[in-house]
Formats: structure tokens, sequence, C-alpha cells
């Protein structure tokens, strides 16, 4: 069983990996999902908040309910795997995050729970699109998910490079955070670049933004809270001997709760909104939030723990890892729901699951796939268990 089962999820998870999707375009993965779901003799309902489905199973009078969820896009990144045998068909698209194994781990426990349809309730089978983006959670809980596919409780998880093939890791409370944008125009004078004293230079203000910016963490936050503030880009328009006249900073901060959230906000734009009137220079500040923490709940912890260590062995599991920085569009359901989210080790080494996420070259760990999908099935069975 173990042997075409894995064979199967692999099939599976490679079809998907050769044609990514990115987010609210992934019709066409839509539609496999969709097959293999009715295949198992799901009910199949599409269209949620764009291209995102739910499937449900239901097995006795049991009137729990409890939500699994994977994530269908892709991302905009040429895959750079040469001999890779199932690699991108679709020009500077590529499944770098996992989204891939994420699908194949969930149809699996699907399959696995029509088969031994041993609990007692409804599963509902989420697949929701645009997590890259930090927008499909929201867009389907605006177009009615929970309201027409009630859940007790909703489960998740990612792959994560660096972690042993197969481990589990969790905590309670916020295990990723919140991740906000920020974009920084400043407009100034341009000037030829011999003669600077003519005009105002906005790269000079622009680098005392930048370096500016990083004291707030170490100087405006608790040193017991967590943040951070990274700009990633800059943009001018002016040339070798130039000077612009306007400078474009572009970045993201991440942190785990509101008060910081705001605090990040209001003092990087008193330090960028200072520094250009100081130079003599105009400032235009925006900051967008994108990704809310993912905070678990402690009693689905306790759930996901359990489950885990039935599944991989105890001696696998970490109940209390170190929270990450990273964002997952995983916690807008949680701000609706109750529910847990874990990470399932990608693998340590390069050429063994643990290239980096979002690298040309990552590629999701096959021998991960079958431990995802009885873990989930698991899940399933402890939370729903027959009477």
């Amino acid at each position: 069983m173990e042997t075409s089962l894995q064979e199967k999820l692999q099939g599976w998870r490679r079809q998907l990996h050769r044609n990514p999707e990115t987010g609210f375009e992934e019709v066409q993965t839509s539609d496999y999902v969709a097959r293999i779901l009715t295949t198992l003799g799901m009910e199949v309902h599409r269209n949620i908040g764009g291209t995102g489905l739910v499937a449900n199973l239901k097995v006795g009078g049991g009137t729990r309910t409890v939500g699994l969820r994977a994530e269908m896009d892709a991302l905009k990144i040429a895959e750079n795997a040469p001999g890779r045998a199932y690699a991108s068909c679709n020009a500077g698209k590529m499944h770098a995050c996992g989204h891939d194994g994420h699908m194949a781990m969930i149809l699996g426990a699907a399959q696995l729970l029509a088969e031994r349809r041993d609990f007692d309730g409804t599963v509902r089978f989420i697949f929701q699109p645009a997590e890259e983006h930090g927008r499909g959670a929201k867009a389907m809980i605006a177009d009615g998910l929970f309201e027409r596919f009630p859940v007790d409780a909703i489960f998740g998880a990612h792959n994560m490079p660096g972690l042993p093939a197969g481990s589990f890791s969790t905590r309670p409370g916020g295990i990723m955070a919140s991740e906000d944008n920020f974009v920084i125009h400043i407009k100034a004078k341009g000037t030829h670049a011999a003669r600077p004293h003519m005009g105002i230079d906005p790269i000079v203000i622009a680098s005392q933004i930048v370096l500016a910016l990083q004291t707030i963490v170490s100087r405006n936050l608790d040193p017991s809270q967590c943040a951070v503030i990274s700009c990633t880009e800059i943009i001018t328009d002016g040339l070798r001997n130039v000077i612009p006249s306007n400078v474009i900073i572009k970045g993201d901060t991440r942190s785990y709760s509101p008060e910081v959230q705001n605090l990040l906000a209001t003092r990087m734009r008193e330090v960028s909104e200072g520094i250009c009137r100081t130079h003599g220079a105009e400032c235009a500040f925006e900051y967008t939030h994108e990704f809310v923490p993912t905070v678990n709940t402690p009693e689905f912890v306790d759930v996901a723990v359990a489950a885990a260590s039935t599944v991989a062995g105890a001696d696998q599991v970490d109940a209390n890892v170190q929270p990450m920085m990273i964002s997952e569009d995983f916690g807008a359901f949680l701000q609706v729901v109750p529910g847990n989210f874990v990470f399932i080790g990608n693998g340590i080494e390069a050429d063994d699951g643990g290239t980096p996420l979002h690298n040309a070259s990552y590629d999701f760990n096959d021998r991960i796939l079958t431990v995802g999908a009885r873990y989930f099935a698991e899940i399933v069975r402890m939370q729903l268990a027959a009477a």
C-alpha cells in the first residue's frame, strides 16, 4: 500500500510541478486537483475566491468538521534545473516553494480517508489560490468560505528545507510573522553629476534613510520583541552622469503583533519624512499590511503533535520550535477559525531537499509525500474519532 501510494503521490506532484500557475491564475491546476478529488468520490465546489475549491467527504452521522488546506500557486521564477525530467513547462514560472508537494499531500490524505473511512464527521479539503500574494485566503473568506463550508478547526503545513526530511515542528501561539510592505518616494531636485550644489541629491537622502531605518528595531523596540525592517529595492530616474530627481525605496517588515506593526509604521514614516525635510526634499510614504501573523491555537497544537508523533515518531517532532520571520497566508484563516500549522522537514543537504525555498533550483522532496499525507489523515482520525 505504501509503495503504491508513494508512486501515485509522486506522479501527481510531478505533474503539478510541470505545469505551474501563479496567483489567481491556477485554472489548469484547479481543474487537475478537482478531477482527482472527483475520482475519489468527493463533491467538489469550484471558483471560491477566484480559482479556489473545496471538496467534502462525510462519513457517519457526526457533526464535527475538520478543514485541511493546501495552496496552489507557483512563483514567477525561471526554473534552473538542468536534467530535471519534470521541470516547469511554463516559461518564467515554477513551483519554487513546494506548493506542488503540499497539494499532493492533501490529495494523498483524501485518498487514504476515502478508502478507509475510519472517522465520524466531515473533512473539507481546501485548495487555496494566491498564497504568495497574501491575497488568496482573504479572497476565499470574503467569498463565504466558512459560511458555506464551516469547520471546527483547520490544519496546514509547509515543507522546510534545513530541517530533517520527514520531521515535524510546530508551537503554540505565533509561529510565523506578519509581512507589511513599504514604499518611500523621495522627491528632490536633479542636476548634472558635476554640479551637485545646483540640486538636492535624493541618493544621499535615501542612503541616510536606509541606515536610519535600521535603528528603529534596535532603539525603539523593546528588546524582548522581534521585528525586521528590510529595504530590498532602490529605484532612481538618474543616469551615470545625472543626479536623479526621484528615488524610490521599497521593502518589507516582519513582526508578530499589531502593536509592533503600528510602531514600525509610525517611526518609519517619521524618520523618512524628517530626513527628507532636513534636506529640503519631499517624501511620500506608503505602508500596507500584506500578511497577518500565523498564530496557532494551543489545543490544536497538542492534536498536531500527537498526530505527527504517531506518524513519524516522537523523536521526530519539535513541539516548541523557534518562531520564524517568514509569512504565510494561512494566518488569515486562523484569525477566523482555530487550528494549527506545522513545518515538515524537506531535508538538510542541497541534493536531498535542502535547497532554500524561492531558489531557482529548489525542488520538493518526494520522500516526504507519504508522511505528509498520513499526518493529515491522522489529524482527521484524531479529531473525528469514531464512537
